[in-house]
C-alpha cells in the first residue's frame, strides 16, 4: 500500500499477481472485487492466462454460491459499466473449490498450475 501526498492510501497487487495485457497492467484483485460484489458468486480469483497477441489476459475463476445458476456471459455483463472494457476477462471458469492456505488467502500459484495452459475464449481477438 502507498499513501499519496492528499494523505489517500492505494492498496496494489503483488507484480506476480499483476495481468500485463499488451503493455498495460490489469489488477488482479479490482477484477476479484467486482466479482465478489455479484450476488451469485461466493468466491473468486484472477491471473493470468497467456494470448498469443496480448502476452497475457485476464483469466476469472469463480466459486458460484449454492443453487446459483449463474453463466460466464452473466457474469461478464456484470463488469459492464465498471471498469474499463479492455480490463474485463477473457474467459470464466466454474470451480467447486478454490484453494486456499492455511490463513484463507487463495493460493494463486496453484490456480496458475492448474489453468496454465487454459485456451481463452476471446483468444483470437
Amino acid at each position: 500500500a502507498t499513501i499519496d501526498g492528499d494523505g489517500f492510501m492505494q492498496i496494489t497487487d503483488r507484480s506476480k499477481d499483476v495481468i500485463k495485457s499488451g503493455g498495460e497492467w490489469i489488477g488482479s484483485i479490482d477484477l476479484e472485487n467486482i466479482a465478489m460484489t455479484h450476488p451469485a458468486v461466493s468466491q473468486a480469483a484472477c491471473i493470468a492466462a497467456k494470448h498469443p497477441k496480448w502476452d497475457e489476459r485476464p483469466l476469472l475463476i469463480v466459486v458460484r454460491k449454492a443453487q446459483a445458476t449463474l453463466t460466464r456471459e452473466q457474469l461478464l455483463a456484470f463488469y459492464e459499466g465498471k471498469i474499463a472494457k479492455w480490463w474485463t476477462p477473457d474467459d470464466v471458469v466454474f470451480v467447486d473449490t478454490i484453494p486456499l492456505g492455511a490463513t484463507g488467502k487463495v493460493l494463486k500459484n496453484r490456480l496458475r498450475e492448474q489453468f496454465g495452459d487454459h485456451l481463452l475464449v476471446k483468444a483470437a481477438g
